[in-house]
């Protein structure tokens, strides 16, 4: 049975751009192809991250050219996280599509990545088909990725459309981009992915460093501690707190039968008793604390996803 398409909304491309002046006049004749055979209304956001280039000048050239072309700049690289976000601060679309500048994937994929969207979906990934010089770190990123966050997508690093809501429901950490998909599915947004082919670069530089693969691994184990003990946090504080403190004891009982029954007092182990003590109470008061600040921030969040709704309805949006 056919899914019916529902193509009512505006697309919004965001493409954070640095050091690209080679590919932007070409990427954007490509959106404007695309653009004309599409079922959907878009706009093109370029957000020009500290380029040293001459990318912001062939930016502004292509938008006095097409009239569906906006843009913003930073002062300096404040990278793709916070160039995601000054594109949406910008963007009047309902569905917003994360897409780079180096034309690596091109826009006439981009009715692939929304047409999931249009049947009901709130959020599909792409999975990058082709070769490329990251496969082996990315196969590996995205296979811990898979195990550890209990999703079924292929590919998280990878282009993306997503309806505005979902980054309004979500917190985007520096370099959480990455991320994007393991929040929203969190949150309870329903998840697709497509297929869409990956070609080699042909101008410009990959922003690819080594020191990525290591921040990205601390930043996996952040987002998985955040969606899962941060829900709870005296579940793992207490937890480890009581562990703590029942070791202090057993190391305590250990300390009594040789001081009272072997007659070899041991004073190390007298300290090692009060520390593991204080620490397993010091865990269980912090599960307590961090219980009281977690229920303000889902407060808050509450109270913020009432009051956007207020919002709406004054501005007669249509509340889903």
């Amino acid at each position: 049975m056919a899914v019916e398409e529902n193509y009512d909304f505006i697309v919004s491309v965001i493409v954070p751009a640095l050091n690209e002046e080679g590919n932007i006049d070409e990427f954007c004749h490509l959106f404007a192809a695309m653009l004309e055979k599409a079922l959907f209304k878009g706009e093109l956001i370029f957000v020009d991250d500290g380029s040293t280039d001459r990318t912001l000048d062939r930016i502004e050239e292509n938008a006095r050219k097409y009239n569906f072309i906006k843009f913003a700049t930073h002062q300096r690289r404040r990278g793709l996280t916070d160039a995601l976000h000054t594109g949406f601060s910008i963007a009047r679309g309902k569905v917003y599509v994360f897409y780079p500048a180096d034309l690596q994937y091109l826009p006439e994929n981009i009715p692939d990545l929304v047409r999931p969207i249009a049947r009901g979906a709130d959020i599909c990934t792409g999975w990058k088909q082709g070769k490329y010089n990251k496969r082996f770190v990315s196969s590996i990123y995205n296979w811990f990725s898979r195990k550890i966050f209990n999703l079924k997508v292929h590919d998280l690093n990878s282009v993306k459309a997503f309806r505005r809501e979902v980054v309004e429901n979500i917190f985007l950490r520096q370099d959480w981009h990455r991320y994007l998909v393991v929040l929203a599915a969190n949150e309870g947004f329903k998840v697709e992915e497509e297929k869409v082919p990956l070609y080699p670069r042909k101008w410009g530089r990959t922003k690819f460093s080594i020191w990525r693969i290591p921040v990205g691994v601390l930043d996996m184990l952040a987002v998985k501690f955040q969606i899962t003990f941060l829900r709870k946090p005296l579940l793992f504080f207490g937890g480890c707190g009581v562990v703590v403190f029942i070791l202090g004891i057993l190391v305590g009982l250990y300390a009594i039968y040789l001081r009272y029954f072997l007659e070899q007092g041991n004073r190390t182990l007298l300290y090692l008793v009060i520390l593991l003590m204080g620490m397993g109470m010091g865990l269980f008061i912090m599960g307590f604390m961090s219980e009281g600040l977690t229920a303000l921030k889902e407060e808050i969040g509450d109270l913020r996803r009432k009051n956007k709704a207020i919002l709406d309805k004054l501005d007669g949006r249509k509340i889903d």
